[in-house]
């Protein structure tokens, strides 16, 4: 289910490359453009597979006139959105819904510090232009494995100047992150987008300062796991049967495919909406979620069926009962 969602026809209006694997999209919706808060993304209805599915992307900057800009990164093992994305042409319709934005921001603070894992780039590019309009010290520290593969590095750089700093693997310039967060004021808000495992390493060095974790604002995608994407086995505690989840399918559509009834919101892993019983786990689970603690997910009890997955079988309670015939 989703909550509070409208849903709109849409133009694809142009395509471009911005970087070797990161095409660009502007979608003209035929009733206008909404108006959107920075560092919110949409959801667009694709066929996958033969199916319809739908898949959320950031939106690029702020908001304007020409249509949303969503930037896609062709994934070699994602649930095939990408690749769906990147076969469209100019000239092709979609369905989009209104725009929806997750991370609050806090225009007040006397410092910000963003921070970009690869396409994690997308909804930040909007946060910092608001913030170099309101006149805000604001620096983009932007990781990328080689300066060829930063997206928007021109707009950002005629935005920013020497406020945007490249971290390209290739080069060795890694982002120190307990050097970075330690020199920050004492209120500076930090707002991060990337994958899994930066996020990981932002908390840890975040709280281990000792600064207030509200203060530390972030958003992640579900494709980025700790461990390698592939198919793995779903026990249903209450029949015993067995589900394969395919190497690009989530857990969530496979478990609903099977008639199993899993609600679900965001579908991106932040409102826990999606939430199974863990029972047991025959390998490794791989959390994919910002809704649960890094306690909770020690515990290994609940698991987000939407983007969360697993190396070998685990075993859930889906707490949906059939009716009795």
């Amino acid at each position: 289910m989703r909550f509070a969602e409208t849903w709109t026809s849409c133009t694809v209006a142009t395509i471009r490359d911005v970087a070797p694997q990161i095409r660009e999209f502007v979608l003209r919706p035929d009733g206008g453009v909404a108006a959107f808060a920075v560092g919110s993304h949409i959801n667009v209805n694709l066929l996958i597979g033969g199916q319809p599915q739908t898949r959320s992307y950031s939106l690029v900057g702020e908001a304007g006139a020409d249509g949303y800009r969503i930037a896609v990164r062709l994934a070699p093992d994602s649930r095939g959105g990408s690749r769906a994305m990147w076969a469209l042409q100019a000239g092709a319709r979609l369905e989009v819904s209104n725009p929806c934005a997750l991370i609050e921001l806090d225009w007040r603070r006397p410092a910000y510090c963003l921070v970009a894992g690869g396409i994690g780039i997308t909804p930040i590019v909007g946060i910092a232009a608001a913030l170099v309009r309101r006149g805000a010290d604001v620096t983009l520290h932007y990781c990328v494995r080689s300066r060829g593969d930063a997206a928007f590095l021109d707009e950002l750089t005629a935005l920013l100047g020497d406020r945007l700093i490249v971290h390209a693997g290739d080069d060795g310039k890694r982002l120190d992150l307990d050097a970075t967060f330690a020199a920050l004021p004492a209120e500076a808000l930090a707002v991060l987008c990337g994958p899994m495992r930066l996020l990981e390493a932002a908390r840890r060095s975040w709280n281990g300062l000792g600064r207030p974790a509200s203060d530390l604002r972030y958003e992640t995608f579900g494709s980025s796991g700790l461990l390698p994407t592939e198919a793995f086995r779903v026990r249903i505690l209450q029949s015993g049967e067995e589900i394969v989840v395919a190497q690009g399918e989530s857990l969530l559509h496979a478990l609903n495919a099977a008639g199993h009834d899993v609600m679900s919101d965001c579908e991106r892993g932040e409102c826990g909406v999606c939430a199974l019983d863990v029972v047991s786990v025959d390998g490794q689970l791989d959390h994919r979620d910002v809704f649960f603690s890094d306690h909770q997910k020690q515990e290994n009890r609940k698991m987000c069926a939407c983007v969360s997955r697993a190396v070998g079988t685990v075993t859930v309670d889906t707490l949906y009962r059939r009716d009795a015939a």
